[in-house]
């Protein structure tokens, strides 16, 4: 192919800087792009590529400039698979939610593996567009031109025969001489500055006389260009032609209805600007109560927030409970030595009664032996 090592040298010159690539440095993608348009073309990509995916035709300069990064490098995944598997590699149609470093790295060691060198950044390619972008692609088309077995010929001009043209000998000249003599002798006859009518449509009927008889031949001028535009320049204040303004006439009444058409124009986009604007203005209000609402709302729960707060880092009423413990252990105290106190008088009567019982006991029993032992 006649192409193949330019892409190679583009691809090396593209991290040079603008002073050593020259002026044209910034437009040479374009040039690229177009190339690449014009291999894509020949591979027939829009009936075997776009239509499958339900793509749109690229532009001239689709991947030279930004418009839409995920479109643009979706659009670069699936040429690219598809030029790969055109040169005859097996390479798996990427998807839209494939990890992009990934397709990436596969499409660059498939350009490697074609012997192209990469002498960039793979992150050059996440943006879509680009000349690095344009790069692998153009080298991807030449590799599946290549694997189709196409190849650049020399363009077949087709060859013209010249044409004989017919010289003819033209008697208008002397015509054309004649008349301007006589109009000549006529303006100066003429001190008033007026053209003479019936003098002109005689001479102009002679002329157009000869003219009607030599029809086929060519008129070939001899009158001086410099006393042309003098003569020019003389006739023509005599040549202007004042319209008189006429309210009747249906020329004005146009320009009128064509002045009130622009101005209703003009009127029905203000006014549906206004329609519009009144009704994002309405949409905006609504939105301002709702956030009003959740901006109460959020106060609130930042005050019952910040009280529940206060009321855990206030030690006041650990402080109480402490006392109440304090006292309640005091109560407890003094209850156990009332109950202690209780429970022995308890025990104090009790047995103070039993003995009570047994000295009665005693005092009755006594008698009783002592009269049955006399």
């Amino acid at each position: 192919m006649a192409e193949e090592g330019a892409p190679g040298r583009r691809g090396e010159r593209s991290e040079e800087g603008p002073a050593e690539r020259g002026p044209g440095a910034a437009f040479h993608m374009f040039v690229l792009m177009e190339d690449l348009l014009d291999k894509l073309k020949l591979l027939s990509y829009e009936e075997e590529a776009l239509r499958r995916h339900n793509m749109r035709p690229l532009s001239r300069h689709y991947f030279a400039l930004p418009t839409n990064p995920g479109e643009q490098f979706f659009m670069f995944c699936t040429l690219s698979a598809w030029l790969i598997t055109k040169a005859g590699r097996p390479f798996e149609q990427p998807q839209e939610y494939d990890d992009p470093n990934a397709v990436i790295s596969n499409v660059l060691s498939e350009l490697r593996s074609f012997g192209r060198p990469v002498d960039f950044p793979p992150s050059k390619l996440k943006t879509g567009c680009g000349e690095q972008v344009c790069y692998v692609l153009d080298c991807l088309a030449e590799e599946a031109l290549k694997h189709t077995g196409f190849s650049w010929k020399r363009p077949a001009y087709p060859t013209e025969e010249p044409e004989e043209e017919e010289i003819t000998e033209d008697d208008a000249e002397l015509t054309l001489d004649k008349l301007e003599e006589d109009v000549a002798e006529e303006e100066s006859d003429n001190e008033e500055n007026y053209i003479d009518l019936n003098v002109l449509k005689a001479q102009t009927y002679r002329s157009n006389m000869n003219d009607t008889a030599k029809q086929e031949e060519i008129l070939q001028s001899t009158t001086d260009a410099a006393e042309w535009n003098l003569e020019v320049e003389r006739v023509l204040p005599q040549l202007k032609v004042t319209v008189r303004t006429d309210n009747k006439d249906w020329r004005i009444h146009v320009d009128q209805m064509h002045q009130h058409k622009d101005g209703i124009d003009s009127s029905l986009k203000e006014t549906r600007a206004k329609e519009k604007y009144q009704e994002g203005s309405g949409g905006v209000t609504e939105r301002v109560r709702v956030l009003s609402e959740i901006t109460e709302a959020l106060e609130k729960v930042k005050q019952e927030t910040e009280e529940k707060g206060s009321s855990m880092t206030d030690g006041a009423p650990l402080v109480k409970i402490k006392q109440a413990l304090t006292k309640l252990r005091q109560e407890t105290i003094q209850m156990d030595i009332q109950i202690g106190v209780m429970e022995h008088t308890l025990l104090q009567s009790k047995l103070k009664e039993k003995s009570n019982m047994t000295r009665d006991m005693h005092a009755t029993v006594i008698p009783e032996a002592t009269v049955g032992a006399y």
